[in-house]
């Protein structure tokens, strides 16, 4: 999971190329205009941008998605009721799973059959405790099902072998009666699952084996050789790619081993300083706020580069780039175990969660999924639990204010607004994103990334008559207000509107926030 990432001064500041104006003078009036094209459709935002991501890691699967059948937390065949109620409402595409690095020590077979008779490990990644292997194969599938996802499984190259990797599909997917179809069927599944995507290899460069990318894309083309499945129900095959900047990984992959990789994966965490000094996630101060927003930005360019190359071996962009792992990542928080990678999650989080959205909007032809590290209890998480309790995260509700972008059309936008500084970091103070629904409807986001003033944004829309806006907009009292759990509704999202003026639509955009609302045409 860990990526390097290195402070970014410039670059992620110039990284949203869409004509951001900056706006100079203390008396001038902070407002901002958005222009949508929406007379100039691009390309479709695949559903899957908005994917989960759920490693055996601290309490991420253990307490947060699985109690078992005889705890008293009410669950469904072991999964906690609340958590896969929040999770359907968030109308959830797909879920990667087991990993992550634990993906790369993970022997499927010890996840089949009965649970009291699994075997016991140990989880040599995350803490060094004990992995019951109670959440195995079936469980997952059994999760994805009950949430309405897809399910991206993550093989294990680091430590594992062709065959085992083959046989772990054959078991999932056969319809025959092979040996593996029978024992699947004796563990309790008659019908073969679905698997729409399955991932060779996690972070190969560095948990994954700490390999060399020309290493690494031989051993790609043999294990995704054998990955084989009946017709009608074969995965998309992921090659496990960069970390972060590292642009000559995806060269070599791509030149080595492109025809025979359906999607090229790339990871990139959001730090407000460097990797042996993250940050905190609370308690933080402006200077924090305003380098986490700069980093995240720096997504723009990230996947820019990336696509170049891959647009070099793959010109009719056949292969899918999955962006699947992304996040903040913060210091340890104090009184919890820190390989657990616990974290709060602030209004600054649901910013990070937005900007993202709307950069990988903006490379929807190239960019097919993405997967939040992690959904729930481990850094940027939807969901938080606390045996009983469960609450809800500012980055969930801005996953859920953005259900309508989900395989929405992407609309051209153009921002003229003033820059947001602080110190050395120089950012544009307002982004957006638009879209034409599947069901037709046309849905605008706007973020101010101003943490003290507001501002008054008039959005143009070209090729439509708006008559008005409804939406909501998420917000909060200060830099790191936060959820939680006697206080589970801090921060939640309001009503927002937008009022006609002349030939635009007119919006209050408050301080660090974001907003999302259905345009009325």
């Amino acid at each position: 999971m860990r990526t390097i990432v290195r402070r970014r001064l410039i670059a992620a500041c110039a990284a949203v190329s869409i004509g951001v104006a900056a706006h100079t003078g203390a008396a001038q009036a902070r407002s901002a205009t958005v222009t949508v094209s929406a007379d100039q459709p691009g390309a479709r935002i695949s559903r899957y941008i908005y994917g989960q991501f759920a490693e055996h890691l601290g309490r991420g699967v253990y307490e947060g998605i699985w109690v078992g059948e005889d705890s008293p937390i009410p669950n469904t065949r072991g999964f906690r009721n609340d958590v896969i109620e929040a999770l359907r409402r968030l109308k959830v595409p797909v879920v990667r799973w087991p990993g992550g690095c634990f993906a790369d020590e993970y022997h499927w077979k010890d996840g089949i059959g009965r649970r009291e008779q699994r075997p016991v490990r140990i989880n040599t990644h995350w803490g060094w405790v004990e992995e019951t292997n109670a959440f195995g194969t079936h469980e997952f599938l059994d999760f994805v099902e009950l949430i309405g996802a897809d399910a991206y499984v993550a093989g294990n190259v680091g430590s594992g072998s062709p065959r085992e990797m083959a046989e772990w599909v054959e078991y999932i997917t056969g319809e025959g009666n092979s040996a593996l179809a029978q024992l699947r069927r004796r563990n309790g599944r008659e019908k073969p699952w679905r698997l729409p995507f399955f991932g060779v290899g996690n972070e190969t460069w560095g948990c994954g084996g700490n390999m060399r990318p020309e290493y690494f894309a031989d051993l790609y083309r043999q294990f995704a050789t054998f990955i084989k499945a009946p017709e009608g129900n074969r995965p998309v095959k992921v090659a496990s790619g960069a970390n972060g900047d590292d642009y000559r990984w995806t060269e070599v992959m791509l030149s080595q081993a492109a025809r025979y990789m359906d999607a090229y994966s790339v990871h990139y965490y959001t730090l407000p300083g460097r990797w042996e000094a993250k940050g905190p996630a609370t308690g933080f101060a402006e200077d924090q706020w305003a380098s986490t927003l700069s980093h995240a930005l720096f997504m723009d360019e990230l996947v820019a580069k990336h696509s170049a190359i891959m647009d070099k071996y793959d010109p009719e962009k056949r292969i899918g780039l999955y962006v699947d792992e992304w996040g903040t990542w913060y210091d340890p928080t104090p009184g919890h175990n820190p390989a657990f990678l616990y974290q709060q999650n602030t209004i600054r989080d649901a910013l990070v969660a937005a900007l993202t959205f709307n950069i990988l909007h903006r490379h929807a032809e190239r960019v097919r999924m993405a997967n939040i590290a992690q959904m729930v209890n481990v850094l940027q998480a939807m969901i938080l639990t606390d045996g009983e309790k469960m609450l809800l995260t500012p980055t969930y509700h801005v996953f859920e204010m953005y259900i309508p972008f989900q395989d929405a059309t992407f609309l051209p936008v153009q921002i003229e607004a003033p820059r947001y500084t602080y110190g050395d970091w120089n950012l544009p103070g307002v982004d957006a994103s638009a879209a034409r629904s599947p069901d037709g409807g046309l849905y605008l986001a706007l973020v101010n990334l101003d943490p003290n003033r507001p501002v008054t944004v008039s959005a143009r829309i070209n090729g439509v008559s708006a008559r008005g806006a409804e939406g909501r907009v998420l917000t909060a009292s200060a830099i790191d207000s936060h959820n939680t759990f006697d206080a589970p509704d801090t921060v939640r999202p309001r009503p927002f509107r937008g009022v006609r003026r002349g030939d635009a639509l007119q919006f209050e955009l408050p301080a660090r926030s974001v907003a999302v609302v259905a345009v009325r045409e």
